[in-house]
């Protein structure tokens, strides 16, 4: 008779929540406490019984990990880039899992000087990440930074490139970006706020000095607001920047002068955000000004910065989203969407020329690469579609001629790019709008309601999701599963508006977008209720979560990685990191309109008794952007309340954070998990 395995039971501890007249019971309360061993002995249930219930596939996710693992080129190196007089680059070699940074002096013939090789800085942590590298204006130095608990609390070190020496200086808690001046002797960098890990402070040190002297240049006292500080392309200009969900402020200082004072830029005023870039004796601005919902590009003098003197350079339209843009001596690149489209728009400062680069798909993603080179001919952006491995190409200005440098290599021989379709379709959402959902599968499909699909989306902060190529979803795709994503509204793939309209007391636009893609697909009969399942990670986490609490009938699984699902307890605790930032996305719930709106989809607060789809739910305990107790509590909860034998599996990373596991293969190992858990319930094994 086969053993019958009984999932963890989480210890009820009723806490009573109360505001606006409203009391919210919380049994779970008490899982908000990482340090209690009880909370522990919990996470570990739960992981051993995720490791017990999918025992079964353990040799299928081995060999799944192996062949996602197998098309990665192992012994890689990324495409030279030249800054200020040293080629750069980052190598991977054989059987390591993590990078090694190198630059070569002037030529790439030129010997090889190795400034990181991360698989030595690695060798004592579980988990670790170089942050960033900001090598100083004289080349011989380099400021880097790095985490090795996953919480994003980034040390600060500085190392001389030609002795090899590491200095004594070291700045802890940052958010691991610094910028020097061009004394090479004074850096720039932003603090974090060691509760709430808001980066709240900028602060200049100087080389050789304890951290303890540093002095604040800036201190950004309003909670909703983070700061961030760059150098600007020209090398000109320190930049420090702060910003809110809607609102942006800059403040200026020639980079020869580090021991003056910072100039505000532009004044913040509440909904105007625009950003700087720096060219010769002017500013070019990008901002929403005076109603430019999609933005605009406008110029000004260096001295005379305030809106009431910026000049209009490209106009706002109702149907283009100005996204960024790149500035080179002769020619200006603007990155643009149109239609959900990615657009590259090169333009010359002398006016002869403005023309696009062509692009012939629907399911494509284009953007502009590292270009740090101010007088480069040479423009380099990056390509790749549902279909198309990833490319950098560079594109000559003067000579209108392009040159792939790179085209990611997918190894093995499970991989031939006209053996796959990809396609854009409309679903039309229970309001009329049309929502687009970008589609990719293997050729010879046949639309009988039979297919395997998993739908994707995020849906939040205004952050697109594009269409954008993996050789790891390969795996699904070859079994055959249909990939698709709801381009819901929450982003900005078809524009601010669409981001407006999916967020704060319009937030249920989103999760009704994903439900309306996900019956149109079933209508069309891409797939049916038996084969479709949802996946969202982070903020994407509380979309599936929303879903599954409103129709849960319509999928028969669910992946859940990192969810944001206990919204207003979160929201209502402004010492939780990020959440005081986050109100101009969600709402602040200490105004009962809000509150009331927030508490209707809160995933944790609408569970019910009733049948849910079967879910697989992910987390890392040092997450720092969505706390591991929010899927804990949730999970509990569920177990609690479902009325059905479906599976409900939590598996938590005890070593890691938001990101998941450090090391290009490690976090392969949790994909293999969420797979093998779909490929499963379909009935396929091998």
């Amino acid at each position: 008779m086969k053993k019958t395995i009984k999932p963890p039971k989480a210890n009820k501890i009723p806490k009573t929540l109360e505001i606006h007249n409203d009391i919210r019971i919380d049994d779970y309360y008490w899982l908000n406490d990482k340090e209690n061993p009880e909370v522990i002995a919990y996470l570990n249930a739960e992981n051993a019984y995720t490791k017990e219930m999918m025992a079964h596939t353990e040799d299928f996710q081995k060999a799944l990990f192996e062949e996602m693992k197998g098309r990665i080129k192992e012994d890689d190196t990324s495409v030279p880039y030249k800054l200020n007089g040293y080629w750069y680059m980052t190598r991977y070699e054989q059987g390591k899992d993590y990078p090694i940074y190198i630059r070569k002096k002037e030529t790439l013939e030129a010997a090889e000087e190795i400034l990181f090789d991360c698989n030595e800085m690695a060798k004592d942590h579980t988990y670790f990440n170089l942050g960033s590298i900001a090598i100083s204006p004289d080349n011989k130095m380099a400021c880097f930074s790095t985490d090795t608990v996953s919480r994003r609390q980034y040390t600060i070190q500085i190392k001389n490139l030609v002795t090899g020496e590491i200095y004594s200086d070291i700045i802890l808690n940052t958010t691991g970006s610094a910028v020097w001046a061009n004394d090479n002797a004074t850096l720039f960098y932003s603090m974090k706020d060691e509760v709430t890990l808001r980066s709240h402070k900028i602060l200049k040190h100087s080389l050789f000095t304890d951290s303890k002297e540093d002095k604040v240049v800036f201190h950004e006292k309003d909670e909703t607001y983070n700061t961030f500080v760059y150098k600007s392309k020209s090398k000109k200009y320190i930049i420090i920047g702060s910003s809110s969900t809607l609102t942006s402020e800059y403040r200026i200082l020639n980079a020869n002068t580090p021991n003056a004072k910072f100039k505000i830029f532009q004044k913040r005023v509440r909904e105007l955000d625009y950003s700087i870039a720096h060219y010769n004796d002017h500013f070019y601005v990008i901002a929403n000004s005076d109603g430019a919902k999609n933005f605009k590009l406008l110029k000004t003098e260096e001295n005379k910065t305030k809106k009431e003197f910026w000049e209009e350079v490209i106009p706002h339209r109702d149907h283009v989203l100005i996204e960024d843009i790149e500035i080179f001596k002769d020619y200006l690149v603007i990155n643009e969407r149109e239609n959900g489209l990615n657009k590259l728009r090169i333009m010359s400062w002398d006016g002869k020329e403005d023309y696009f680069l062509p692009f012939e798909t629907e399911t494509y993603t284009t953007y502009i690469g590292n270009n740090p080179d101010f007088d480069s001919d040479v423009l380099r952006y990056g390509f790749n579609s549902l279909t198309s491995p990833s490319s950098v190409i560079d594109y000559n200005f003067y000579t209108k001629s392009s040159e792939v440098k790179k085209e990611q290599e997918v190894l093995g021989d499970d991989f031939n790019k006209e053996d796959y379709e990809s396609k854009r379709i409309w679903a039309i959402a229970r309001d009329g709008v049309k929502v687009p959902i970008s589609l990719v599968y293997k050729k010879g499909i046949s639309l009988n309601g039979e297919n395997p699909l998993l739908l994707y989306a995020y849906g939040s902060y205004g952050s697109t999701i594009d269409p954008s190529f993996s050789s790891i979803r390969l795996s699904l795709l070859n079994r055959g599963f249909i990939y698709a994503i709801a381009h819901v509204r929450g982003g900005e793939y078809l524009g601010r508006q669409w981001y407006e309209n999916g967020k704060l007391l319009s937030k249920l636009n989103t999760f009704h977008d994903f439900i309306d893609c996900s019956k149109y697909l079933i209508e069309q009969q891409y797939t049916s209720n038996k084969h479709l399942y949802a996946y969202g990670a982070s903020a994407g986490g509380l979309l599936v979560g929303a879903v599954v609490n409103m129709n849960p009938e319509l999928y028969h699984g669910v992946l859940a990685a990192v969810p944001f699902v206990d919204v207003v307890t979160t929201m209502l605790d402004d010492t939780i990191p990020l959440t005081t930032g986050e109100y101009d996305e969600w709402g602040n719930p200490n105004i009962i309109e809000y509150y009331n709106y927030m508490k209707s989809y809160s995933p944790y607060d609408n569970i019910e008794a009733k049948t849910y789809p079967n879910m697989l739910v992910t987390t890392g305990l040092y997450d720092s952007q969505v706390q591991y107790w929010e899927p804990a509590k949730w999970v509990a909860k569920l177990r609690e309340l479902k009325r059905d034998k479906n599976k409900l599996l939590f598996h938590i990373d005890m070593d890691s954070g938001h990101g998941g596991a450090s090391g290009r293969f490690e976090s392969l190992k949790e994909v293999a998990l969420e797979y093998v858990f779909l490929l499963d319930l379909e009935g396929i094994h091998c």
